[in-house]
Parts: C-alpha cells; sequence; structure tokens
C-alpha cells in the first residue's frame, strides 16, 4: 500500500470513527497532493507525499510558534493536534545524540577538515539520510565538530 493509499484509507476510518481532527487534517494534506499531481502532470510518488508531510509539519510548527508567541494558546493547542496527525506519517527522526554520531562518522568519512566543508557535510547527510534527520541540527552540530 503507498503512503497516499494510506492516507486516504485512515481518512475514510477518520471519518467513521468521528475523529474530526485526523480527518480535516488528512483531507488538507489530500488535497494538496490533488493539485501537486496538477502541478506536476502526473501522479505523485511516495517521495512527493513525504516531502508534502514534511512541509505540512513544518507549516504548523510555525504556526504553533506564532501562536504561542501571541498568546492564543487555543489556535496553538489545535495546531499542534494536526501536527501530531502529520508525525503519524513520517519517517522516524534520528534524536540529538544519534545525528551528532552520524554528524561524527560523516566528518571521518569524507575527511572534512574546517567550517568551509559544512555544505558538503550537509549534502551528504541530507542525501544519505533522507527525512531521517533535521537538516538544522546537523548544521548546528556541524558547525560545532568542524573546526
Amino acid at each position: 500500500m503507498s503512503l497516499r493509499q494510506r492516507l486516504d484509507t485512515d481518512m475514510k476510518a477518520a471519518m467513521k470513527s468521528g475523529d474530526t481532527v485526523t480527518r480535516d487534517t488528512l483531507r488538507m494534506i489530500l488535497g494538496g497532493l490533488k493539485k501537486l499531481d496538477v502541478d506536476l502532470g502526473r501522479e505523485v510518488n511516495d517521495d512527493d507525499v513525504t516531502q508534502t508531510l514534511f512541509t505540512a509539519a513544518k507549516t504548523r510548527q510555525q504556526s504553533i510558534d506564532e501562536f504561542s508567541k501571541a498568546g492564543r494558546e487555543d489556535l496553538a493547542a489545535k495546531e499542534r493536534a494536526e501536527l501530531e496527525v502529520v508525525r503519524r506519517y513520517l519517517p522516524k527522526q534520528l534524536n540529538e545524540d544519534e545525528t551528532r554520531s552520524l554528524v561524527q562518522k560523516l566528518i571521518g568519512e569524507l575527511a572534512l577538515t574546517s567550517k568551509k566543508d559544512v555544505g558538503r557535510l550537509m549534502k551528504e547527510a541530507m542525501a544519505r539520510h533522507k527525512g531521517a534527520v533535521d537538516g538544522k541540527l546537523v548544521q548546528k552540530l556541524a558547525g560545532e565538530l568542524l573546526p
């Protein structure tokens, strides 16, 4: 079963069970995927779906931050609930210790010697571990670990 089919099946199950948060969140994502189908001129694949989910998660995280700053906890709570739904379908993210280990390994493997090599490290880390690492964290750790 493709990721898109899983989203569709889960949305239908949420409709039957009355889970409005899951239903509405998945409807938005599936609507975005249909638009992407038209924009690309083809049906999206699992990589496209995953990228859409990452974008949805990032957008919701930014909204949570903004609503919290503005003192709108009611809206922030709604966004948090939607973010949890989106995260169910994303690959497991590496924690900070696992990411640090990965960055150290890549520094040795690629024989990187200075902060000038951060771009090369980022490119390699994101290519090898697409979706499993947070780019901001990799960049922060690379800055700390490279002389």
